[in-house]
């Protein structure tokens, strides 16, 4: 099995060498001027080359200040970190923000998918939806959480009008299929990674 992220193994975390730079100009937006400037950026941010959680958290919550961003940053930082190594490199981070800002819906809703399925089996339980939703009231400092803004009452919600072969679980094509066809979910359950 190939690694997720493209890379192999190196000492010097800060470098970045034409392996991933071809891997970056292959799965990214962005040209080898654009991929060097936002590396120096990334450098500037994170001098050993490398995005702590904690570091991530920071940032996370200085986006959402009303909020309690933690446990949906925690999720996104999962997200983020493919090789699952506890701390997101150059090269993860770049096609995180690629994704995440591109203009291809589609993709971004793979990704929000990814996000949602916390177990990592391809599909989206009520559980699962259920966590991400009060992970989004948090982050957003949602206070109402009664009647049709109760997490479970909004998961049932979503499900009936997703969950279209009635398996009580949403796979990948239900959720991004489900998101397009209406745009208040879809703005619900894709917000800013």
């Amino acid at each position: 099995m190939g690694n997720k992220s493209g890379k192999s193994k190196k000492s010097d975390k800060t470098l970045l060498t034409e392996e991933e730079i071809g891997f970056l100009l292959k799965n990214t937006n962005y040209n080898r001027d654009q991929i060097k400037k936002w590396h120096t950026g990334f450098l500037l941010d994170c001098p050993k080359g490398e995005l702590d959680k904690k570091k991530f958290l920071q940032v996370y919550k200085e986006f959402f200040p009303t909020g309690r961003a933690d446990t949906f940053a925690n999720e996104v930082f999962k997200l983020f970190d493919t090789d699952h190594s506890g701390k997101i490199d150059f090269v993860e981070f770049l096609v995180a923000i690629s994704t995440s800002s591109s203009g291809d819906l589609r993709k971004k809703l793979a990704m929000a998918f990814d996000l949602y399925d916390t177990n990592d089996n391809g599909r989206i339980d009520k559980k699962e939806m259920v966590k991400i939703i009060t992970a989004i009231y948090d982050l957003y400092g949602e206070k109402n959480r009664k009647g049709d803004n109760d997490p479970k009452e909004r998961a049932d919600a979503i499900f009936r009008k997703m969950d279209t072969n009635y398996s009580n679980t949403l796979d990948e094509k239900e959720f991004v299929e489900g998101c397009l066809n209406d745009p208040v979910l879809m703005k619900f359950l894709n917000p800013s990674l």
